[in-house]
This record gives C-alpha cells, sequence and structure tokens, in this order.
C-alpha cells in the first residue's frame, strides 16, 4: 500500500473526510519533513509509510474531539498535530508554538509551501508567550507531563478553554499529580489505523470556581 492510500483508508476508517486537494496537502507535507529531516533531525522516522501512521493520522485521531475553532498546538515540532488538524480542518484557526528556531524555520516554510491561511507561527517558549486574544483550546502531543502541561497553557487559553494532551498508554501517575483547580472531563482511548500501540486523549479544563478546592 502506497502513501496515498494509506492515508485514504486510515482517515475513512476514522471517519474523516479528506477530499482529493487537502489529502495532496497531507503528502506534501510529509515531503518537507523528509526533505528537511536530512539537516534539521525533525523526526527519528524515515520510512513514509510509517511518516503517514505516526504522523498524520495520529494527529488526525483527535480532530473529532476538538471543541473550539481557535487551537495553540504546544511544543509542536515540526508541526504535530497542529498541520495535519489545520489541513483537515479549514476553519480551525491553528497556532504552532515552538521554541526552536530551526524548527520554527521549517514550521514557517510548511505554511507558505502548502498556503496554510489559518496557521499562524510562534517561536517562543509556552511559559513566556502572551498572544494577544487567547485560545479556545491547547493540545500537546510530546510536549510534558501533564502538570507541566497545564501550568504552561494556563495564560494561553481562556477561562473556559481546553487543555487536551495525546498520551500513549493511560496515564495513571500524571492524572494523580494534577494540580487542584484542574477538572479531567475524559480520557479518550484512540484508535490509530496500522498503530499497535495504544493511543489516550486527556481532555481537561479549570474547575468551575464552585469546584475548587480550597
Amino acid at each position: 500500500m502506497n502513501p496515498a492510500q494509506e492515508l485514504n483508508q486510515g482517515a475513512v476508517a476514522m471517519g474523516i473526510a479528506l477530499d482529493a486537494h487537502q489529502q495532496s496537502q497531507m503528502l506534501e507535507y510529509l515531503a518537507l519533513i523528509r526533505k528537511w529531516n536530512r539537516v534539521y533531525n525533525l523526526t527519528a522516522i524515515r520510512d513514509e509509510e510509517k511518516l503517514v501512521t505516526y504522523h498524520l493520522l495520529d494527529s488526525l485521531s483527535v480532530l473529532n474531539c476538538l471543541r473550539t475553532d481557535t487551537l495553540v498546538d504546544v511544543g509542536t515540532g515540526p508541526g504535530l498535530p497542529g498541520i495535519p488538524l489545520a489541513i483537515a480542518a479549514p476553519s480551525l484557526r491553528v497556532t504552532l508554538l515552538e521554541s526552536n528556531h530551526k524548527k520554527g524555520t521549517f514550521l514557517r516554510q510548511a505554511k507558505l509551501e502548502l498556503k496554510l491561511d489559518n496557521v499562524e507561527i510562534a517561536i517562543e517558549r509556552a511559559e513566556t508567550y502572551q498572544p494577544t486574544v487567547k485560545f479556545g483550546s491547547a493540545v500537546s502531543r510530546a510536549f510534558s507531563d501533564l502538570a507541566t502541561f497545564v501550568h504552561a497553557t494556563a495564560s494561553l487559553i481562556r477561562p473556559d478553554g481546553y487543555m487536551l494532551a495525546m498520551k500513549g498508554v493511560y496515564p495513571n501517575e500524571e492524572l494523580e499529580q494534577l494540580p487542584s483547580g484542574v477538572e479531567v472531563l475524559e480520557v479518550t482511548r484512540l484508535s490509530v489505523p496500522s498503530l499497535a500501540a495504544e493511543r489516550h486523549l486527556v481532555v481537561m479544563r479549570r474547575a468551575a470556581s464552585g469546584d475548587r478546592e480550597s
């Protein structure tokens, strides 16, 4: 099965509709990663079909869990999951937040070549980034443990905003270490076609004032 077939079948299996242009953008994005990876070491994965599974489909697995139309992808690296999500949902406004300047250079080039008008790029640390308008949601794929993610995104999202952390196995210990004032809405098991490893999405928000621990 070639990468185009892998992407199409995987998206269909997850109930995600991608038109021909979106599929083309996704594959062009992977081509950019492979090209830049020779110098910038964006990912340890080299096999093209594995790139489809581990990067595109894994990122898209959270698409149907998004609850707002603005999203900041914290510690996005080469644009994961933010770029695949932005391609799949053109109405979603995505800001890619990354402190590494080399990866930031790649992100700017990817935005330009893929013509992603719904994507903005911020080359800053999450702890010091001050957006003009706060986001509806923050997502991370491999940024940190849950407590650190919550702390880093506290000033980035609206008071009623959501924090979505992509994890591998069910993060029991990390959940126990969450600070007070954080409400775990759900921990969803994600199904990623062709990926045998476990995947979970932890959806959190700040607890309402009446629900906060003293």
